[in-house]
């Protein structure tokens, strides 16, 4: 696939083809409720659809550091353990030994397909088991968020790890629940805040509380950014306490620091729309606290470390569970009149953000 479309136009043409499968999912929304047979229907099609296309499309990327950040440097690991190359020490071990397996049974474009399955396969486990039927709408809100490209083209470890991440939350077996989140750790060591998160979940469920600490977060973030960086960092062992540091030392695209008023409001949108749901709609659903009081406590932390280089990094523990915040009571119960409508409105509203961001002002 990459041979057929220039780098340049590659990822433009992701976004172009969610648009047009968004546009179609906005009709439907429009005309059909959501229980009727041709909204079911379609929407399966739509989303069985959007789930082989982004597979293979991403899989299928071509490999440029320029285009697609840490493509190249995943692709420098594959050779390097083509060519015998052992594991250093401090890596994030269960990922390069997933690495180095398939440098011996596979060539590069097939290692990059089947990192592609790992991110994306387990979000459609993880709608299924929460949504059933209505799984292509919540697998929508996640494939068309700000940051899931990215992080898939350019954080590949971290977004394999965050998808076990997800899987895990969504198991109602916890032997199951704990080898996920082993596994996303193994992949990824920062998901020990978000097992962490889900571990606090467990003692103090009233999501008031969290809402208070995510709030009173963002003044400490603005009186004393230096202290927490510095505090953090000390608690970081391995290369990503450099974000925190020394500035930017590893060449990132995304270097302005400062406190992000603009990712911010990005945030807050998960954070308002839950709010809402449970406190204005009166919307009740255990599953549904635990994933927001996992997003806010991620988010809170964030924002502490937001003035760090490349805060989008930190921020991406958090931004991906919005899809899930935000669709969450829509699939489950009558929470708003015209609903099927308004989730429509919703999902291009939540897609024209990510489309203003990575294709239009990524021209200017």
């Amino acid at each position: 696939m990459s041979n057929f479309i220039p780098v340049e136009y590659y990822t433009p043409v992701y976004y172009y083809v969610l648009l047009v499968l968004l546009s179609c999912t906005y009709i439907i929304t429009q005309t059909e409720s959501i229980n009727s047979d041709r909204n079911r229907s379609f929407m399966k099609n739509i989303g069985v659809l959007t789930l082989v296309f982004t597979i293979f499309f991403m899989g299928l990327r071509p490999i440029s550091g320029r285009y697609f950040g840490d493509t190249s440097t995943y692709y420098k690991y594959f050779v390097n353990y083509q060519h015998g190359a052992d594991i250093e020490p401090g890596l994030d071990y269960l990922f390069h030994i997933f690495t180095k397996a398939c440098s011996k049974i596979m060539d590069s474009e097939t290692y990059f397909l089947t990192c592609a399955l790992l991110y994306i396969v387990p979000l459609y486990f993880a709608c299924k088991a929460w949504f059933k039927k209505y799984w292509p709408y919540a697998f929508l809100f996640l494939v068309i968020s700000f940051s899931f490209w990215a992080a898939g083209t350019n954080g590949m470890r971290s977004a394999i790890a965050s998808s076990f991440v997800l899987l895990a939350i969504s198991r109602k077996n916890i032997f199951y629940t704990i080898l996920w989140f082993l596994l996303a750790i193994g992949f990824h060591k920062s998901m020990l805040l978000l097992a962490g998160a889900y571990c606090l979940t467990l003692v103090v469920k009233n999501p008031k509380w969290y809402f208070y600490g995510w709030l009173v977060c963002i003044p400490l973030s603005l009186i004393a950014a230096n202290f927490w960086q510095t505090l953090f960092a000390g608690l970081i062992d391995d290369d990503r306490v450099s974000y925190l540091t020394q500035g930017n030392i590893n060449g990132d695209n995304f270097s302005s620091t400062g406190f992000r008023w603009d990712f911010l409001l990005y945030s807050s949108a998960a954070v308002y729309a839950s709010y809402y749901f449970i406190y204005q709609r009166n919307f009740v659903d255990n599953a549904y606290f635990r994933l927001v009081n996992i997003y806010l406590t991620t988010n809170a932390f964030w924002i502490l470390v937001i003035q760090a280089n490349f805060s989008n990094r930190f921020a991406y523990l958090s931004w991906f569970i919005m899809g899930i915040i935000i669709c969450y009571p829509l699939l489950k119960e009558l929470v708003l009149r015209n609903q099927n409508k308004k989730t429509g409105y919703i999902m291009l509203a939540y897609f024209s953000f990510t489309f203003l961001m990575n294709v239009i002002l990524s021209k200017l």
